[in-house]
């Protein structure tokens, strides 16, 4: 059968399942008109400054130190300055410290903290705060899941094990103004995980007197442009302005709404009422529309993400079985996946890390080979893992409430069941209950995910698979990787350090506890009269950038 036939026949079976037209001839409204934005000038600003913004999941939680998925991370980079945080472009800048220098051995990071940094409250922000917050974020009491984040600060990894105490971490105010961070090793990197949450500063007198439930409306202290307002739990999270925010002057939105909205159809919905000014994402079966009639609306740029799901390498069936696990990545067409299912742009996904700066991705020998030749390594695979007709693999795929998430899984599950034989058990749960689910590897067997990167380098994608990092999922454990990654954490020849993780990808794809689908583009419906929006490769937006247009 020829390669176009085995292609269409496979649509056909797909489309059946999910319900939809493999057709193009759907009708194109008219691109809408608003009308006049911005007044007679085009700049003229809206009275009422508030944006509304689709957030896809509920917030796990806004502990800035045990936030884990990119719902938190929208909201948290609004209520919290770093030391170092972003420009709309994504370029790094001078945040809660005006400056920093860094010794010739690359070791010892100094930052000068600014005069007129403020806590919501009006306290002062200090070298200190940056001290106890490090501190709590590695302490093993915080329960923090990213913790590893922050290893390359000297003694992190035996402070967040507990073999040493909190204030063995190699960070210190030698005043209120200078912090000084020490490092294990050069970490070419380390500026830019400072724009991770998890080096961010939280008020210790609100820790000290509220616990856990600082992170509530009318508790929760930040440094940052905006501050909680309310939070009803499913439905919205509301944030204000922060009157005590170095930079107020220079910020125009008064008020950000974040809507938990799972269903993409819904926001898309609420989008075209004009109940939302900003989405998180586009659904996939309306994007051909949306290109058509909302050009101007709709922004897509390069992210630096994969898509991709995961096995439970520590029970069966996939404890032991590295072939077995291969056998489903083959069975995928990851061509079909991105043109006709996602199309917007994305990659097919045959290694683990996409194109970073100073590193060359790896794939698995067989990226190259026909779709024939890769169902017939599939089979042979499958049937040496114990598996055939009479007694075909049971699996279940576990993915989080989204209808995007819920197709591509139909997908996945239809090519498993074409190609192999194997038959395919869909289970949602929602966002909390997904991420607790996965993390616990008692009932897991296949799961979706993605993993967006914390900084633009190799290292935050080989580091998620290291076998003490709490987020590793799949419960994957390999020697050898895990030393090829030590060794590079401490590496400072570039070049040196690329071939350390590039030999460590080759280990996890022939292992194959993951399996790569796509690289993410980022994806949004933006407003006409939302001003200020520069996609960037983070796909990070700081509401205090953003203003709305008179319309």
């Amino acid at each position: 059968m020829s390669k176009a036939k085995i292609c269409w026949r496979f649509l056909l079976i797909l489309s059946a399942a999910l319900g939809v037209a493999c057709s193009d001839n759907d009708s194109v409204h008219a691109v809408r008109d608003y009308g006049q934005i911005g007044g007679p000038n085009g700049s003229t600003l809206a009275a009422d400054q508030t944006l509304h913004k689709d957030n896809g999941a509920e917030p796990q939680t806004l502990d800035p130190h045990r936030a884990t998925g990119v719902p938190e991370g929208n909201i948290l980079r609004d209520l919290f300055e770093p030391l170092v945080m972003e420009a709309p472009s994504g370029e790094l800048i001078p945040g809660a410290a005006e400056s920093w220098a860094v010794s010739d051995d690359g070791l010892l990071y100094t930052f000068q903290m600014r005069s007129d940094g403020r806590w919501s409250t009006g306290d002062p922000v200090t070298a200190n705060d940056f001290v106890y917050s490090m501190r709590r974020a590695l302490d093993p009491a915080t329960l923090s899941t990213y913790a590893s984040i922050l290893y390359p600060i000297k003694n992190a990894e035996q402070v967040n094990r507990g073999e040493l105490p909190p204030d063995a971490l190699g960070v210190r105010a030698p005043n209120k103004q200078t912090l000084e961070i020490e490092l294990e090793a050069p970490t070419p990197y380390f500026l830019g995980l400072l724009n991770h949450s998890m080096a961010y500063a939280v008020h210790q007198p609100s820790i000290e007197e509220h616990g856990e439930h600082f992170v509530r409306a009318g508790k929760l202290v930040g440094n940052g442009a905006y501050v909680l307002n309310d939070w009803v739990m499913q439905s919205h999270v509301e944030l204000v302005r922060n009157a005590r925010y170095r930079e107020d002057a220079h910020t125009t939105i008064n008020k950000v709404v974040y809507y938990a909205i799972e269903n993409a159809d819904t926001v898309f919905k609420r989008y075209r009422a004009d109940e939302i000014d900003f989405t998180q994402s586009v659904p996939t079966r309306q994007l051909e529309w949306i290109r058509q009639s909302m050009p101007d609306e709709y922004i897509q740029a390069p992210y630096l993400g994969i898509y991709y799901f995961g096995f439970n390498t520590t029970r069966p069936p996939f404890k032991g079985q590295p072939g077995l696990r291969r056998a489903l990545s083959l069975a995928i067409d990851r061509e079909i996946i991105t043109d006709k299912l996602t199309a917007a742009g994305e990659l097919p996904a045959y290694g683990w890390v996409p194109p970073v700066q100073g590193y060359e991705p790896q794939q698995p020998e067989w990226a190259d080979w026909s779709r024939e030749e890769r169902h017939a390594e599939a089979r042979r695979l499958y049937k040496e893992a114990g598996y055939d007709a009479d007694n075909p693999l049971v699996v279940e795929i576990l993915y989080n409430t989204s209808e995007g998430h819920k197709r591509l899984s139909i997908a996945i599950a239809s090519m498993w069941k074409q190609v192999l034989g194997a038959e395919t058990r869909l289970m949602n749960q929602e966002w909390k209950v997904f991420l607790q689910t996965r993390a616990a590897k008692i009932k897991t067997q296949a799961f979706r995910s993605g993993w967006i990167g914390d900084y633009n380098d190799a290292y935050t994608f080989a580091q998620l698979m290291h076998s003490a990092n709490a987020q590793n999922d799949s419960g994957w454990v390999n020697a050898e990787y895990d030393a090829l990654l030590d060794a590079a954490a401490v590496e400072n020849d570039p070049l040196i350090r690329a071939k350390f993780m590039q030999d460590a990808e080759q280990i996890l794809l022939a292992e194959a506890p993951i399996m790569p689908v796509y690289f993410y583009v980022s994806k949004h419906l933006v407003k006409p009269w939302v001003g200020g929006f520069v996609p960037n490769i983070m796909d990070h937006v700081y509401s205090k950038d953003l203003y709305i247009l008179q319309h």
